[in-house]
């Protein structure tokens, strides 16, 4: 305790010394205060005196209006001086005094952690001392107990052979012999349970093995005694087997018959696929794309290799049967002589010996005629698959054909720069495949054209191949090549652009973050509408995301259109308008953009300053602008549009937000491969061995099964809050729960200070700050966590709550933008109760983190079954693209309808 007060006096001190004010300040402040107090005194002694009865009326006037006057003179001088002091207290002083305070926070979070700790180790401590005190004890009281026998004259040899103080390090290595002992003891005996139990499992089968060999026994017996009392008539059920044998004989014959018939249905197969390989040459092929063609090539050519297989294993199905028929003649041939000489010679002696061979010969038949049989079914199977697998193709030429005649569905080109799980750096690459999988499972097509990186997952792309065509491309004055390759992620058909630059524009292993990321994707925007262009395609939808693919809308317009292209409306939509892309005006020229036209208030030019502004020009030259929530979209429109709000406003009749989704598929904790047991919301037992392995894998403290575990998966940037997050971990230790963090930084003074804090909490057994990404990690960490934090300043959409909400994790949020249209607190009574999932707060400071944590943490320990039914609720609400798809397709076919009209 004593240390305990010594730490708690250190703090108070290190906090007093902290947050004592400049001197200068109080001198100031008093100096103020001792005017104001004179300058009342002289006021209240300058209080109008009565005439007297010598003195004029008007002398007197005179002297009152002189004194009014000087003292209000004295007045203006003194509040002057005053003010002139009080402007003296700088600004900077009061930034020092904030600053001190974040410190003396810091120390008083720090202080009151240690505090714990040595509380801690203080019981220990004292526990051990306590052992020590009564073993102490009882040893003194065994020596009473000697000296006094020793005084009555007993014992005394006793007391001279005690040990003495000295042989104490004897004994204490003697009882660290005997600890190791006994722990080898144990394992001894953890061992010799296990082998009991093992015998026991063995004696058990050994028992049932008896049972029934003493079983198998008594019907032989049985047997026996019936062939011994009915010898004579045994012949007669011995015929009758042969004759059920030959019905069986016949009905093999007939199923190889069946056999030979689905072969030769096999050789009509192959005139379907030479017929089909027929139609597909004389259809127009020039109606489909090259990468569509490529598809129906490999399935014509899976087909052929799949209809070849299926022949060869019926030509072997048919050779075992006609083997096994054969086989089955001689054994019958040799049993009817056999049984023939036997019944001539009227002699029973050997007839239990026949009729076991008689019984093996029958079983061994009807065991391979069921073995035939499945064989056959499985035949039938292969058969009917092949003609599925036929029919799947047929059916994929219509489609493909009807889709690219436009029959019924849009054709819909996402421009890119990321695409999950090929190429993701954060929310973009989800919406990309999660949107694009919504609208393919609606009718539409949709393709997509990402950047060729050589960072990017190649494994998750399926039939990645090159096309033989190149796609030139203008650049800096200059035509340059570009290698167009094809592949499907996540059923979705993908073109990668490769540029043949001597820059090597996407060869830098990283996605963003280089000093010509202006270029480069200037660059990509204008291959990807070339290729567009050159394909001859009719698109619906050119729709785009972010400032990296922002220059496809004026390229569009004022080059593409130009030249004949211009069937398609151009969607685009921000994620962030924190990020917009701004460069010298010249800098546009590079990808072929008109500078002078461009650079204008009304279109390119940045609202702020005189650089051009290229989500500007999107928002500008775009038939739809969309956000990624409804709530970021009404705070873009103000001081969250970073100077954007008057373009916004301008073209606000085609501005929406709509609400992101996620991939459902994706992020399915009943089939995630990435956790260690699948769970569902009906059975929740699968959450808490999530948490019971992660804490293992982590070395959390397991002590306390129940001990809520926080987590937080997020880019340590500004935006997410990231004092928050650092409140966030000292409150949880502060509440006794634990808390782990998922995420890095591209900042380096804050991803410095957050290895910092996980370096103070390395030996933390409650605290885990895993500062990097890992993809099936986080799965993990989704599935173990009982409640997650988001604490954002801003957050246009967010996925990370709606994810954790699908794993039975219980948000933690502050209101703004897509989280406030995500999230509803469980205690704000103006929302009705049905739709209450988390916890949020208002204001982006610690008071507010700590009041919606607080709450949860009570819910979680005092109201169990409350928490329950809030994380199966949560886990039950659809969070999928279906709807926000819906939204998408109804805008697009509007601009569609309104295109078509104008034309």
């Amino acid at each position: 305790m004593a240390c305990l007060a010594a730490v708690g006096a250190e703090a108070t001190a290190l906090l007093f010394r902290r947050l004592a004010p400049s001197p200068v300040v109080p001198r100031r402040r008093l100096a103020v205060c001792c005017r104001a107090h004179r300058r009342d005194l002289r006021t209240a002694a300058q209080l109008p005196q009565k005439s007297t009865g010598n003195a004029k009326p008007h002398n007197s006037a005179n002297i009152q209006k002189d004194q009014a006057s000087g003292s209000t003179d004295k007045e203006r001088q003194e509040k002057s001086e005053d003010e002139n002091d009080i402007s003296n207290l700088q600004l900077e002083d009061l930034i020092r005094m904030i600053q001190n305070t974040e410190k003396n926070i810091m120390l008083l979070n720090e202080a009151r952690l240690q505090a714990l700790e040595y509380v801690e180790k203080i019981l220990k401590e004292k526990e051990d001392l306590e052992r020590k005190i009564n073993i102490l004890e009882t040893r003194l009281s065994e020596t009473d107990v000697q000296l006094k026998l020793s005084t009555e004259g007993k014992f005394s040899a006793e007391i001279n052979d005690s040990p003495s103080v000295l042989e104490l390090d004897d004994i204490k290595e003697e009882n660290i012999l005997l600890k190791d002992d006994i722990q080898f003891l144990k394992a001894m005996l953890i061992e010799v349970a296990e082998t009991e139990e093992s015998i026991f499992k063995l004696e058990k089968e050994r028992t049932l093995l008896d049972a029934s060999f003493r079983e198998l026994e008594s019907r032989f017996i049985a047997a026996q005694a019936d062939m011994l009392k009915h010898g004579p008539r045994q012949y007669d059920s011995w015929w009758e087997k042969v004759e059920n044998l030959g019905d069986l004989l016949e009905t093999t014959s007939n199923q190889v018959e069946h056999a030979a018939i689905i072969l030769g249905r096999n050789h009509d197969l192959q005139d379907k696929v030479d017929k089909l390989e027929a139609s597909l040459v004389d259809a127009d092929i020039s109606k489909f794309s090259c990468y569509f063609v490529d598809i129906l090539q490999e399935r014509i050519k899976s087909v052929e290799e799949r209809f070849q297989a299926c022949n060869h294993e019926m030509r072997s199905q048919i050779e075992l049967y006609e083997n096994s028929i054969v086989e089955f003649h001689d054994n019958l041939s040799k049993l009817v002589e056999e049984t023939e000489k036997r019944s001539l010679e009227h002699s029973t002696s050997n007839m239990p010996e026949l009729w076991s061979r008689i019984s093996l010969l029958i079983e061994g038949w009807l065991l391979e005629k069921r073995i035939s049989y499945n064989d056959a079914n499985t035949l039938r199977e292969m058969v009917w698959k092949r003609d599925s697998c036929l029919w799947e193709a047929y059916l994929s030429c219509r489609v493909l054909q009807s889709i690219d005649q436009c029959s019924s569905g849009l054709h819909i080109v996402h421009i890119a720069a990321e695409m999950a799980p090929v190429a993701k750096v954060g929310g973009l690459a989800d919406v990309i495949s999660g949107l694009g999988k919504a609208l393919q499972k609606k009718g539409h097509l949709v393709e997509i054209i990402l950047p060729k990186y050589d960072c990017m997952r190649n494994d998750q792309v399926n039939n990645l191949k090159v096309l033989d065509v190149l796609v030139q491309s203008y650049f800096e004055g200059k035509m340059f090549n570009n290698k167009i390759w094809t592949g499907t992620v996540e059923g979705l058909p993908v073109y990668f652009i490769e540029p043949q630059h001597p820059a090597k524009f996407f060869w830098r292993a990283q996605y963003y973050g280089e000093h010509d990321d202006f270029r480069r994707f200037a660059y990509f925007s204008r291959a990807a509408l070339e290729l567009l262009y050159q394909s001859q395609k009719k698109i619906d939808i050119i729709h785009c995301h972010d400032w990296q693919t922002a220059f496809v809308a004026p390229l569009y317009w004022d080059v593409y259109a130009n030249l004949g292209f211009n069937s398609a409306r151009i969607c685009f939509t921000c994620h962030n308008f924190e990020y917009q892309g701004t460069a010298p005006a010249q800098d546009l020229a590079c990808c072929g953009l008109d500078v002078e036209q461009l650079d204008r208030p009304d279109r390119m030019r940045d609202n702020s300053h005189g650089r051009i502004n290229v989500v500007k020009g999107a928002i500008v030259y775009s038939n739809i602008v969309t956000t990624v929530s409804p709530t970021y979209a009404q705070e873009v429109r103000s001081e969250g549009g970073r100077g954007l709000q008057d373009s916004l406003k301008v073209h606000s009749r085609k501005f929406v937000g709509i609400l992101n989704g996620i991939d459902t598929d994706t992020w399915n904790p009943s089939t995630d491969r990435h956790l260690k047991v699948q769970y569902n919301a009906n059975d929740l037992e699968g959450k808490v061995a999530n948490k019971a392995a992660l804490r293992k894998q982590q070395k959390l403290s397991s002590a306390y099964a129940s001990q809520p575990l926080v987590g937080c998966i997020t880019r340590l940037v500004p935006q997410k809050g990231v004092h928050l997050i650092r409140h966030a971990i000292y409150k949880t230790a502060e509440l006794g729960g634990q808390f782990i963090l998922l995420g890095s930084s591209p900042v380096p003074h804050i991803q410095r200070e957050f290895e910092g804090i996980a370096d103070h909490f390395q030996n933390n057994n409650n605290i885990r700050l895993l500062l990097k990404y890992d993809d099936s990690l986080s799965h993990w960490i989704y599935a173990a966590s009982d409640m997650f934090i988001v604490p954002s300043m801003f957050e246009p959409c967010g996925l990370t709550q709606m994810i954790a909400m699908r794993y039975g994790s219980v948000p933690i949020v502050r209101k703004t933008g897509g989280l406030n249209d995500s999230v509803f607190d469980l205690d704000d009574e103006t929302i009705p109760m049905e739709l209450r999932n988390g916890f949020t707060f208002v204001k982006a400071d610690e008071q507010g983190l700590s009041d919606a944590m607080e709450r949860a943490f009570s819910y979680y320990t005092r109201k169990p079954d409350v928490w329950k039914q809030l994380v199966q609720k949560d886990m039950s609400i659809d969070f999928s693209w279906d709807s926000s798809s819906s939204l998408y397709e109804d805008i697009y076919q509007r601009a569609v309808d309104r295109a078509r009209a104008a034309a």
